[in-house]
């Protein structure tokens, strides 16, 4: 038998929430929010990540418009901006370098910091969530993120990884159900038969999901929609951009 608690239950009710209510997220609410994110594990103590909480209507809808025109960065009381943030370390670490080659612009610190600031992001979210808010990604702030990183004035060996969504509920969606576990869990080595053959199971499942959410009307499955994905092109000015911002240097 699986053990449950509190913090399980609330952690399989996620959901992301695109709907928000007229009401303000307090400034004590955003600190306790920001704080728990702070608390997330982090490589070396690096802590390589800020946030930008946008509250100024002018400028999220600027922000809207620069992610694909998504409505409820408009309308949420507070839109955070998850940066990658590398631009700090170098700075802080000048002095105490003395003319010694440093490495902030390394391939693997890009990588520290953006798994540092999806760390933070995720215990930031489930924060919330604790405290009856709603939150959801927005990887669209990535569409054109030179002028996003312009916008928010993000100087040198700093970027925006994903936005965020948050506020109260106005509706909530369906629980999208996941991959079966043992697609992802594998005990003691890669499961490659498994970790495919699991996916028959799922296509039934997202199939009946997809009438369920949908009336009737579709029926896709996960393995389709996953296909379509891969065919098309997505913000393959990613490279070119992190290498004008100083990133992947050696």
């Amino acid at each position: 038998m699986k053990p449950n608690n509190e913090t399980l239950e609330l952690l399989n009710r996620h959901t992301s929430v695109r709907q928000f209510l007229d009401k303000p997220v307090s400034d004590g609410q955003l600190a306790a929010i920001i704080g728990a994110g702070q608390m997330a594990s982090t490589s070396s103590s690096v802590q390589a990540y800020t946030v930008i909480a946008v509250t100024e209507p002018a400028l999220q809808a600027q922000l809207s418009k620069l992610s694909g025109g998504q409505a409820y960065i408009e309308q949420c009381p507070v839109f955070l901006v998850w940066c990658a943030d590398l631009y700090r370390l170098r700075e802080i670490s000048g002095p105490y370098l003395q003319g010694a080659e440093s490495y902030e612009d390394s391939t693997e610190n890009l990588i520290v910091a953006t798994v540092d600031v999806a760390l933070a992001a995720q215990n930031a979210a489930v924060a919330a969530e604790s405290l009856g808010l709603g939150i959801v990604y927005i990887g669209g702030i990535r569409n054109h993120i030179a002028e996003v990183s312009e916008l928010l004035g993000l100087p040198e060996l700093v970027y925006p990884v994903f936005g965020m969504c948050l506020g109260y509920p106005a509706g909530v969606n369906g629980i999208r159900p996941r991959l079966p576990l043992q697609a992802v869990l594998h005990h003691n080595g890669y499961q490659a038969e498994t970790s495919v053959g699991q996916v028959k199971v799922y296509d039934e499942i997202t199939r009946d999901y997809m009438r369920e959410r949908t009336g009737g009307q579709k029926d896709t499955p996960w393995s389709e929609m996953m296909a379509g994905r891969l065919a098309q092109p997505s913000r393959l000015q990613m490279k070119e951009f992190l290498l004008q911002k100083g990133f992947m240097q050696k």
